[in-house]
């Protein structure tokens, strides 16, 4: 299940609990079975209708999903695995009964499929990211080489000649791309115009280009690079990395339909130097994110 339930999903929740049980003792030995803290149960007014009782129950757990996430996991979880109303088809009009109870138990079903689906991905991609790590910090010679690049990269942060900064950084870029296998190429001139480098990736083509300024990159840098991109056979993506971040407006701008460029600043490339990610997992991640939601920009701190 996703971390917040859908109001569909609420609703659905709340029909599926008033159907699956006729009397208030049994849904009550039900609730006491799914909470451990069957504190929370006895607090409901169980004198009130049953209908109200399993709102005020849901709509509790619903205002503060992120304490409640695994109680309100765990009911639905439960609720759904209920295949058998024999309980109800005993009483008078039963097989209406639980005709009613299996039709909302299914619409839950339904509802939850994507928040299990998303929370699948979800796991897998953290599981992913594991592995990624464990096999970098096994590799002693790629973890060396990273110490290295991370040992030029701080030399840089005291330099007061932008020029030469800027060349050193393409070269850290450039054995970068090489210690993780890009095929990565040097800076070079096409037509005019001046590409910072390139590299492979998942037969994708990705244009580079670095900017360590002082202030952040905004709209016009990310537009001229965008430009040279779609330039480009239709393969081709950006990968722009400013040092110092990047502005709002210029984010914004490019975040939307059609995006051919995800942006890095310099906590993604600490972050990698730190052994926290590996290079290929944070840009795949990236890449993902921005097809998915159209937003080029995805902090480190979301990712780890």
């Amino acid at each position: 299940m996703a971390k917040r339930l859908t109001p569909a999903a609420t609703v659905a929740l709340k029909e599926a609990l008033c159907s699956i049980y006729w009397y208030k003792a049994d849904l009550r030995g039900f609730l006491q079975q799914c909470f451990p803290n069957r504190n929370l149960i006895a607090s409901l007014n169980w004198d009130n209708y049953k209908r109200q009782i399993v709102s005020d129950l849901v709509d509790h757990l619903v205002r503060d999903q992120e304490k409640y996430l695994i109680d309100l996991t765990r009911l639905c979880t439960e609720v759904c695995t209920i295949g058998s109303f024999e309980h109800l088809e005993q009483l008078e009009g039963g097989s209406e009964k639980a005709s009613r109870a299996q039709s909302a138990v299914a619409q839950l079903r339904r509802l939850l499929e994507p928040h299990e689906q998303i929370k699948k991905e979800q796991d897998d991609l953290v599981e992913r990211q594991k592995k990624a790590t464990e096999k970098l910090k096994a590799n002693a010679a790629v973890r060396e080489k990273l110490e290295q690049l991370k040992g030029r990269y701080m030399s840089l942060v005291t330099s007061t000649n932008p020029q030469t900064r800027g060349f050193e950084l393409e070269r850290v870029m450039y054995d970068l791309f090489e210690l993780f296998d890009l095929d990565p190429k040097a800076s070079f001139r096409n037509t005019g115009e001046q590409i910072d480098g390139a590299f492979s990736l998942a037969s994708t083509d990705f244009l580079f280009e670095a900017k360590w300024r002082q202030e952040q990159t905004d709209a016009a840098d990310l537009d001229a690079f965008g430009a040279k991109v779609r330039r480009k056979l239709e393969n081709t993506l950006g990968v722009f990395l400013s040092i110092n971040g990047f502005t709002p407006t210029g984010i914004a701008a490019h975040s939307s339909g059609g995006a051919v460029i995800v942006l890095m600043d310099g906590a993604d490339l600490m972050a990698v130097f730190e052994e926290r990610i590996d290079f290929v997992t944070l840009l795949l991640r990236k890449k993902r994110h921005a097809a998915q939601t159209g937003e080029i920009y995805l902090p480190i701190h979301q990712i780890l």
